[in-house]
């Protein structure tokens, strides 16, 4: 409940609320909402402790070394390397980041990761929109050219090809991608047109994430057409990926403790012992080990109230 509180009212774990804080945000309300609801993970108003936990467990996994800062090699690896690296390169450019550090030492933060996370997993929102078409226009002039179409879309052939796989020639799928989206003006695609497709996702998955790509592919083109009408759909592509995560999550953690508690029972006295001991110890420590550094960083670079457009 306190983790929700600091949500809300917008602040980082500094430990310090303002009254002005208070009057901004819908303190008392909030607080009213999550006392009436007995799992908070029902509010998807805010993140829930399912998506924290589903989020630092995937930064977790690709933070090899556990310095709270992942390079383009980890997040390469990010769902068994489907996202092409033209675009991991275009991550790391500075086009959808804060900060020096992505562009002096090659490493995204944290709260870096939780933008392109939520993004990569659910393309039809106004904000990953705007995240995936920065990255795109890569000549910043506000509009989608089909020399950038292109240019992401040969890594994508080039993985079909090491797949054996024969890709779409890009006149085709030009052909197609154009009769998705209807752009208002020949040759180029603008931020107003993605935001007026019901496909978005299928658009971007099409140039830089080869799984999603060959999932799409593998869908009849009316079921595709059917889950773009979804305007209406009670739980979002993020929502549905955060729950099945966090499912499997659970059950690998339920698997290892089932694994250690047969192995721990097989022990001779003197051994078992030894383990209790060390279970207890392990019990102190908290469930992840952050670094001692973690106090002297600061969230506040990472306001991102801005507008992109």
């Amino acid at each position: 409940v306190i983790q929700r509180i600091f949500y809300t009212v917008n602040r980082s774990w500094s430990g310090k609320i303002t009254c002005n804080e208070l009057r901004k945000s819908n303190f008392l309300q909030n607080v009213a909402l999550l006392e009436e609801e007995a799992d908070i993970n029902q509010l998807t108003e805010y993140f829930s402790y399912e998506h924290f936990y589903v989020i630092y467990c995937k930064f977790w996994e690709l933070d090899t070394d556990h310095d709270l800062y992942i390079d383009r090699k980890d997040l390469a690896r990010h769902n068994d390397y489907a996202i092409s690296n033209r675009m991991i390169e275009r991550i790391f450019s500075g086009a959808v980041t804060r900060g020096r550090k992505a562009q002096k030492d090659g490493k995204i933060s944290y709260a870096d990761f939780v933008w392109f996370l939520i993004s990569e997993e659910d393309k039809k929102t106004p904000t990953s929109i705007e995240y995936w078409f920065r990255c795109m226009d890569l000549d910043g002039d506000g509009a989608l050219s089909m020399y950038e179409l292109e240019y992401f879309y040969e890594e994508q052939c080039q993985k079909l090809d090491n797949m054996a796989i024969e890709p779409f020639p890009f006149e085709d799928c030009l052909c197609q991608m154009l009769d998705l989206v209807k752009p208002q003006h020949e040759g180029k695609i603008t931020l107003h047109d993605l935001k007026r497709c019901k496909l978005t996702n299928v658009f971007f998955d099409t140039f830089f994430n080869i799984e999603k790509y060959l999932d799409h592919e593998q869908k009849d083109q009316f079921s595709v057409l059917r889950d773009g009408e979804g305007e209406t759909q009670e739980v979002s592509d993020w929502e549905k990926y955060a729950a099945e995560e966090y499912d499997i999550l659970v059950a690998e953690e339920a698997a290892s403790d089932q694994w250690n508690d047969g192995y721990e029972a097989e022990l001779n006295p003197v051994d078992h012992q030894k383990a209790s001991v060390l279970k207890y110890q392990m019990e102190k420590r908290p469930f992840f080990e952050m670094p001692s550094h973690l106090a002297d960083v600061d969230l506040d670079e990472y306001d991102y109230d801005e507008d992109f457009e």
